[in-house]
């Protein structure tokens, strides 16, 4: 394996396959710092047009648009509180207080290497674990899968914000929001009201710059006479000190990077998840969490590393086995049969050069963070917020408005976009953490499809959701935060 590994090297340096990087990570961080757009998106418009290009030149292309669009996401999540992609919404937490503390840079900063660091820790994994990874993927079954979403959902909801309940209150509003639409296991409609629109369910997007993006920009039009924040702060030097960084947090890249690699060989979970999971361990491992979410760039140093660290691992169970991990590694698995491959184990027999190939690049592209990153966000994007407040607030709405439109063409989005943006200003005047309704909304109907599959498979024998090994592992690290939040609890009153 390690052969075909180093074989590959040359293959991923050719002189197409390095432009292909270039462009594919610039292009990824710039399609990640516009609200709206996505990842999936990109790649989807990109393959056809990639169809008489080499499959190495293709692969590089969605390994630059991938990574790059992760940290890219990050961009407007610290400046704007928006997140560029759902993978963003943790960064969101300590990013945002950091820019208005005058911190925007050092969070920009901190974000670039983070993301780097998870993506590179990814990129290694998928190289040297890939075949071992994937048989853990077969372990998971319906059972596990139920356990996994409840644990993120609980997890969540007690660790983030104050109070529990509201954290608790948030959750669930989520998923009620998330069962709207079709079920997908019986294909009955549930609180649509025979409207059509709902039937498709909220898109995630929608809402989640409905929540996330429209409260801030509520809160900048109340100070519509004022500069929002000191551009000073952006002045960051690209080679600065970076030792300072890696002291600071490499024990933070190491836990989230470990984190995220895990979540991404399990198919459906994403880097959604890997980055609340690794902001959440970060905060129970802190020696002061009450920071967390005041502006801790421990926050935004766990949040970037987890949910790069997804990228590459999550192409695991699709190189190997033909079970995309996430929709980018549906449409890699489609951009290998554009080019005549068919993934599953065979790959890497019949076409070495290319598996591995991609590997190399899905490294290469994490290191070019370090050289790109830093410089498009603190010398292009960082430059909006210089802009005076009456001029930030309608060029944000028109940023939030055109990436919305764009998803489908559809105007009622930007209704519901509103509506969505009016629900999470309420939310937050009433103190109620907006983290855990985004999880809700993923993680709820992930947590009742598979129930109810559990259910079928077991005819209903409740005992089968307990029985199993990862699953009891699972229920021991659930119970474990909430014996730990009781125990804080506990301890606080004593001291009052």
């Amino acid at each position: 394996m390690f052969d075909s590994l180093f074989n590959a090297l040359p293959v991923a340096l050719q002189f197409g396959s390095v432009v292909s990087l270039f462009v594919g990570t610039l292009v990824g961080i710039l399609i990640g710092a516009l609200p709206g757009l996505n990842p999936v998106m990109a790649i989807a418009l990109m393959l056809p047009l990639t169809y008489g290009f080499d499959p190495v030149i293709a692969l590089g292309l969605v390994a630059g648009i991938y990574n790059g669009s992760m940290y890219g996401g990050a961009i407007p999540a610290i400046l704007l509180k928006i997140p560029g992609t759902p993978a963003a919404i943790a960064t969101t937490f300590d990013g945002y207080p950091m820019t208005r503390n005058g911190q925007g840079g050092l969070a920009l900063k901190t974000a670039c290497w983070s993301s780097a660091i998870g993506g590179i820790v990814s990129a290694l994994a998928l190289m040297t674990l890939a075949p071992l990874l994937a048989q853990v993927t077969l372990a998971f079954g319906p059972t596990e899968y139920f356990w996994v979403a409840v644990f993120g959902l609980v997890s969540i909801a007690v660790l983030v914000g104050s109070d529990i309940s509201k954290g608790m209150l948030s959750a669930l509003l989520g998923v009620i929001i998330g069962l709207v639409g079709v079920d997908t296991i019986s294909g009955a409609e549930r609180y649509t009201f025979d409207s059509l629109y709902l039937s498709g369910g909220f898109d995630l997007i929608i809402v989640l710059i409905g929540l996330y993006a429209i409260p801030p920009v509520l809160e900048m039009a109340e100070k519509r006479n004022e500069t929002y924040y000191d551009a000073g702060s952006f002045k960051v030097d690209a080679s600065g000190n970076a030792l300072g960084l890696i002291r600071q947090h490499w024990r933070t890249w190491s836990r989230s990077s470990l984190i995220g690699v895990c979540v991404g060989i399990l198919p459906g979970a994403g880097g959604n998840l890997a980055a609340l999971l690794s902001y959440n361990e970060a905060k129970r491992k802190s020696s002061n969490p009450e920071s967390f979410g005041t502006g801790n760039p421990v926050g935004v140093a766990a949040a970037e590393s987890g949910n790069s660290a997804d990228n590459a691992s999550a192409m695991i169970p699709s190189l190997t086995l033909g079970i995309p991990g996430n929709l980018v590694a549906a449409l890699v698995l489609g951009a290998l049969m554009i080019h005549g491959l068919q993934p599953g184990p065979q790959l890497f027999t019949k076409s070495p050069d290319v598996v591995f190939g991609f590997m190399w690049q899905m490294l290469f592209t994490a290191m070019l963070l370090l050289l790109l990153g830093g410089m498009v966000a603190t010398r292009l994007f960082a430059q909006v917020l210089r802009m005076p407040t009456a001029l930030l607030v309608p060029t944000t709405l028109v940023l939030m408005a055109v990436g919305v439109y764009t998803v489908k063409g559809n105007m009622t989005d930007l209704y519901v976009m509103l509506a969505f943006g009016l629900l999470g200003y309420l939310l937050h005047r009433l103190a109620f953490p907006l983290a855990p309704v985004v999880l809700g909304v993923l993680l709820g109907p992930m947590a009742e499809q598979n129930l109810r599959l559990a259910m079928l498979i077991s005819q209903d024998d409740v005992g089968s959701l307990f029985n199993r090994p990862i699953s009891q592992g699972i229920i021991a690290l659930l119970v474990f935060v909430l014996l730990s939040q009781v125990w804080k609890m506990l301890r606080k009153g004593r001291q009052r």
